[in-house]
């Protein structure tokens, strides 16, 4: 194919298979997603096995777990900036292999975890290893494949392709969830306590080698000119796109806490503060989930169409509005629970459907896996992953009506971002 010239850089052509290159990066991702989400599903499980209950607080153990997931997102931010160097590197696919192998091998590990009464303080230094070793993964996972995503696309098909970013994240953590549901549902609470809650880890173990079989196929998304270029600094991103790398943090910080919130920890909060069932909250998640996963090519071809800027405002200034009386309406009904976690999901589609296109294209091609890999993931960090943890420990307090406000002022702010964010939606992309 003849290379369209952009300014001083090379256009490479769209992939010639897209369809594969959607499958590659979308399978890969959901396992990925799969395996980092079954241990919030299963979070009770694994604190009544592997961490020792405490006779003043019985939600010593569940915090303590969700401690665990706080800490795999601290990990994330380093596989972001690796990985993504990786990519830069020595290409997308090469990066996007060694996560999906990464996260194999750590799901494994988690399915293997010794219980407190047999190992003691092994059990939890091993799964702390573990999801260490998962967040390494998720990080590089994201910037790897948001960059090789948009990379793929055509001429204005960035959104669309955007999106399955987030509809194989929602796959991934949709079989989780049914996963999780199954079990719960069939097996016994003794037979889930003794080994049910380990076979989702051993099930991600084994679908990672078939991501891993799908993604040797895929066709590399660099162009000519950045393979033949010098290859960039671990830390050029940051010391180069300081500006760009605020943006990314600002851009996410409301999406992500969210997301966390609507995606993972809303059958967990429905459960602490309503007394829902936990069937009825898994088989309430897995709906929504299903929902959510059908909106998001909808949405990002909106973006392509109508621009980044509308839809993000929706989501920013809908949640900032609506967050505090949605979560402050939960009460003991399944109905009710899905109908607050429907309505979060239309408000999300609008940040969630089009994220890894807006990320992609405020950075240049020389430095977009790392530059986004780190701040973004540095951010998930801090506020998503600490949603669960934060959740909790309002409830701990005896102040588990502020963190509806918590959520609403980080909506907030960032909206404040997309307010002032230029629009790129209808520039090429350089490659």
């Amino acid at each position: 194919m003849v290379a369209i010239m952009t300014g001083m850089h090379t256009e490479a052509p769209p992939a010639r298979r897209p369809v594969r290159q959607l499958l590659a990066a979308s399978v890969g991702n959901a396992v990925e997603w799969y395996d980092w989400y079954a241990y919030t599903f299963l979070a009770t499980y694994i604190a009544d096995q592997v961490f020792p209950e405490s006779a003043d607080n019985s939600l010593v153990p569940l915090l303590s777990t969700f401690a665990v997931f706080a800490v795999g997102f601290f990990m994330r931010p380093v596989g972001g900036l690796l990985m993504g160097a990786i990519a830069d590197r020595r290409g997308r696919r090469a990066a996007l292999t060694v996560t999906i192998l990464l996260m194999g091998g750590s799901s494994l590990l988690v399915g293997l975890t010794p219980t407190y009464a047999a190992a003691g303080l092994l059990a939890p230094v091993v799964l702390v290893v573990a999801r260490l070793l998962q967040g390494l993964s998720v990080g590089g996972e994201f910037a790897a494949s948001t960059t090789f995503l948009v990379e793929s696309a055509g001429p204005g098909r960035r959104g669309l392709f955007s999106s399955f970013q987030y509809v194989s994240t929602t796959a991934g953590q949709l079989v989780a969830s049914g996963v999780a549901t199954v079990l719960v549902n069939t097996l016994s609470e003794e037979r889930m306590n003794g080994w049910g809650w380990r076979v989702p880890f051993v099930l991600g173990a084994v679908l990672s080698l078939v991501g891993f079989w799908i993604r040797q196929g895929a066709q590399e998304t660099r162009s000519e000119e950045q393979r033949q270029a010098p290859r960039p600094g671990l830390f050029e991103a940051l010391r180069r796109h300081p500006r760009e790398s605020l943006l990314i943090c600002g851009i996410t910080a409301g999406g992500t806490i969210a997301y966390y919130t609507w995606t993972s920890y809303l059958p967990t909060y429905a459960e602490l503060n309503t007394g829902l069932a936990k069937s009825d909250a898994l088989l309430a998640g897995t709906i929504s989930l299903a929902f959510f996963a059908l909106l998001q090519p909808v949405g990002g071809m909106l973006s392509d169409r109508f621009g980044r800027r509308p839809p993000l405002l929706f989501f920013g200034v809908g949640f900032a509005l609506l967050s505090v009386p949605l979560l402050h309406s939960l009460r003991d009904s399944f109905a009710v629970l899905l109908l607050v976690q429907c309505a979060g999901m239309i408000l999300l589609t609008g940040f969630t459907s089009i994220s890894a296109a807006v990320n992609a294209e405020i950075f240049p091609p020389r430095v977009r896996a790392a530059g986004i890999g780190f701040p973004y993931s540095l951010t998930v960090a801090l506020f998503g992953g600490t949603a669960p943890y934060v959740g909790t420990l309002f409830k701990d307090l005896g102040h588990s009506g502020l963190f509806p406000w918590y959520v609403a002022v980080l909506c907030l702010l960032s909206s404040l971002v997309y307010l002032r964010l230029p629009e790129t939606a209808h520039k090429e992309l350089e490659r």
